[in-house]
């Protein structure tokens, strides 16, 4: 690589911003003035409504505005929000009931939407909210996987969503019938909250005879659409923008009934309204995650090929479908189903189900997280049970560099790597051979040791293009407006770092626009670690542009011949001239003279096919049989992204992306109870990992560039999640299995690991 391969670790701009105080998340850029909206939201999992009487709330201090489902379909907003179906292995479309802004008739999660109230304060709004009347008969709820007995949609019979499958079942079932071992393992991935720093929140405010909408979001794309669809506005009557953003992890892609019921509120009293969650509200409203069961069997050959790979899951959709919630554990999962594995027959099944919880839709990984935790854990089965060395196991399976480019059995063309050479670097970085010796140093002082592998191989996924407009100001700066958002991903830094490299401009001088439906004509939200690939690839091709056309005018101005003129990435040269103009110079000779054309630019970068990040992660975890209580003791990550463009943003993407991971797999944990109350909504009973919790990373990048685009990158950002969910569970599973104990899911919470421990050593005396 030339100028744009430097692969410096610069530290993000923002951050000195973010660090004193002077980052400008949702509140502070809401209008000062901003009425107050609240939400009163269902206290029980599934009801009837038999009342709803606003009255005495319209008729509160400061009241604006007090509003149920009748009033919202009486003024005509009878659109809901929407949710993509998958296409059920007989040919028929997933179920598609409607979800409502405000509930109607029924109540179905807890925390629903039921009412909205608008006014002067949040506390004035919260007390007109104590004053709704709101009845209701009690209904069964419906918490299992499964048909049940209670029904939560007409549309869904037996609370089937979807029903989807990929494969061929016949040849796989034969090949298990045919193999020289099978092993079977049934998973449980358990639901997680997907906690953000920064709770969700909107405002929206008229803007001359538009209306402007702001929101905590990964996108602007996707509102705009859905807003013009709700409100039955003209979209380009409707602006939307998002300030900084503290944290998304898919969960702030999604939408959500909020922002159209704040909208509708400005629409209705032409001022501006906010809206914010709390920690508890989020926790019972924000989209879930994870939350499904895996029979698995992998049949081997008498040399320990893998034959054949059979799935059955049921997953959890909740009580409505949202944006991808049927996709993700079907069409996603699928994509990473056969992780790096040369490995051909294949059959999946999803069985997706209606609930009476909160909707599940995509965190960080978005079923290519969940499919490698279910290869990698039940790959260290395998290796237990036929008795061969689990590194060995993944090297005879491997897809070899010489198969690649390797079309997969779920169509996916996996390009350029060597996952050898991954697995040994990362063996040998995490001092596997001196392993057990630690395990004995932690017998003697009545431990268990555990070592656990989690090989991943994550897709890339997203947008195929990306927009982006390059705008000299008046004031001097360079504006660069991209697609996406960053949530705390340090976009800002990357682009203008990367447009300064390519074109010579002062990296001081450029000005990242982001999150602002107004400053492109279309463009893509930030997901599934492609953004940062997309808007770079486009800026080589926009800064290709900028450079061949400005060298033209320059040859006009100056009388050269226009094939003569030479740019070295700094400065132009022209012949016959001792003028060395840069691109800022000679953005400012166009505008001086008029050629305001030559200082707007914009170009859409395609990307051919997605990027294959792979990594090999390592966790070492010690367990006190006699609490339960697990530690983490040492945790390696060796990951080929392809092409690094800051290291250093790169490994604080594998930082957090293991310790949502390892959070996963030791602590985090939704639990509900038979009535579908959420009994973790709050930081008293839902754990986050802490820093104690986590120890030191060793990571190494060890690249093998892709050959999908020119910038040789593969992505980074969604990858580590699935490496620790996997690492840190089989390491749990390793330490156990000397225990006894041969069924080992997360979360591994000291309780019930020493459950486990218990019920092992009866298992063994039986």
């Amino acid at each position: 690589m030339q100028k744009f391969g430097k692969s410096l670790p610069v530290r993000r701009f923002e951050d000195n911003r973010f660090l004193t105080g002077r980052g400008r998340y949702l509140e502070d850029a809401a209008p000062a003035d901003a009425l107050k909206a609240y939400v009163l939201r269902a206290p029980v999992a599934h009801a009837a409504i038999t009342a709803l009487e606003l009255e005495d709330a319209r008729a509160a201090d400061g009241v604006h505005l007090v509003m149920g489902g009748a009033d919202l379909i009486a003024a005509g907003i009878t659109e809901g929000l929407p949710g993509e179906v998958a296409e059920n292995r007989d040919g028929t479309s997933g179920a598609s009931p409607p979800r409502p802004l405000l509930a109607t008739g029924r109540v179905r999660f807890v925390g629903e939407p039921v009412a909205l109230v608008v006014a002067e304060t949040l506390a004035q709004a919260r007390d007109a909210a104590e004053m709704i009347v709101f009845d209701y008969d009690d209904l069964p709820a419906q918490m299992a996987l499964g048909p049940g007995d209670v029904a939560l949609h007409d549309e869904a019979p037996g609370n089937l969503a979807c029903d989807w499958a990929t494969g061929d079942r016949s040849a796989v079932e034969t090949a298990i019938s045919e193999a020289a071992h099978v092993v079977r393992m049934q998973v449980a991935d358990n639901r997680v909250i997907v906690n953000t720093m920064e709770p969700r929140g909107c405002f929206a405010e008229p803007e001359g005879d538009r209306l402007h909408i702001s929101l905590g979001a990964q996108g602007v794309w996707g509102t705009k659409a859905n807003a013009a669809r709700i409100l039955g506005i003209e979209p380009e009557l409707i602006r939307v923008s998002i300030p900084d953003v503290g944290g998304g992890f898919g969960m702030k892609g999604m939408t959500y009934p909020e922002t159209f019921l704040v909208a509708y509120a400005v629409r209705a009293l032409g001022r501006a309204v906010c809206w914010m969650s709390d920690r508890s509200e989020a926790m019972q409203s924000d989209t879930g995650a994870r939350d499904l069961v895996h029979d698995a069997v992998l049949a081997f050959d008498a040399n320990h090929r893998i034959t054949a790979y059979r799935v059955e899951t049921d997953c959890n959709i909740g009580a409505y479908n949202s944006d991808m919630g049927q996709l993700i554990q079907s069409e996603y999962f699928a994509m990473a189903l056969t992780g790096a594995f040369d490995l051909k027959n294949i059959w999946l099944n999803v069985r997706g189900y209606f609930t009476n919880t909160a909707p599940t839709d995509a965190y960080r990984g978005a079923g290519r997280a969940e499919a490698n935790y279910l290869l990698q854990r039940i790959m260290d089965k395998a290796a237990r049970e036929l008795g061969v060395d689990l590194f060995d196991l993944h090297r005879k399976n491997f897809i070899l560099p010489d198969q690649l480019p390797y079309l997969t059995a779920t169509e996916a063309l996996m390009d350029a790597a060597d996952y050898g050479r991954v697995l040994n670097r990362a063996g040998d970085v995490a001092d596997r051979a001196g392993f057990a010796a630690r395990r004995a140093g932690s017998a003697r002082r009545g431990r268990l040791r555990g070592l656990g592998l989690g090989f991943y191989v994550i897709i890339a996924v997203g947008s195929d293009a990306a927009d982006i407009t390059l705008r000299y100001t008046d004031d001097g700066m360079v504006e660069l407006a991209v697609v996406g958002q960053s949530s705390g991903q340090g976009h800002e830094t990357v682009f203008a770092r990367f447009l300064s490299d390519m074109s010579g401009l002062p990296q001081d001088r450029v000005r990242v626009v982001q999150g602002d439906s107004d400053a492109l004509a279309e463009g893509a939200d930030t997901g599934g670690s492609s953004t940062v690939n997309m808007v770079t690839n486009a800026t080589l091709t926009l800064t290709r542009n900028v450079v061949a056309r400005m060298g033209a005018y320059l040859a006009g101005v100056f009388g050269a011949d226009p094939d003569a003129v030479t740019f070295d990435g700094e400065r132009f040269a022209i012949p016959g001239s001792n003028r060395t103009p840069d691109l800022l110079e000679a953005f400012e000779m166009a505008r001086t003279e008029g050629r305001d054309d030559l200082t707007v630019y914009h170009d859409q970068g395609k990307l051919s096919q997605w990027g294959f990040p792979n990594g090999a992660h390592l966790a070492e975890v010690e367990i006190d049989p006699e609490t339960g209580h697990v530690v983490l003791e040492r945790y390696t990550a060796v990951d080929d992204f392809g092409n690094l463009i800051n290291p250093l943003l790169v490994e604080g993407q594998v930082h957090g992306g293991a310790a949502q991971g390892i959070g996963q797999a030791l602590c985090e944990h939704v639990v509900f109870d038979a009535d579908g109350q959420l009994l973790t909504a709050s930081f008293m009973d839902y754990a986050l990992p802490r820093a104690d919790d986590i120890p030191m990373f060793t990571f190494v990048s060890e690249p093998e560039p892709s050959a999908a685009n020119p910038m040789g990158m593969k992505g980074c950002g969604e990858a580590s999640t699935a490496g620790a969910m996997a690492a840190t569970a089989n390491a749990v599973a390793d330490a156990l299995w000397s225990a006894g104990v041969r069924q080992a899911d997360m979360p591994f919470t000291p309780h019930r690991v020493w459950k486990m421990l218990k019920d092992g050593e009866l298992a063994q005396m039986d």
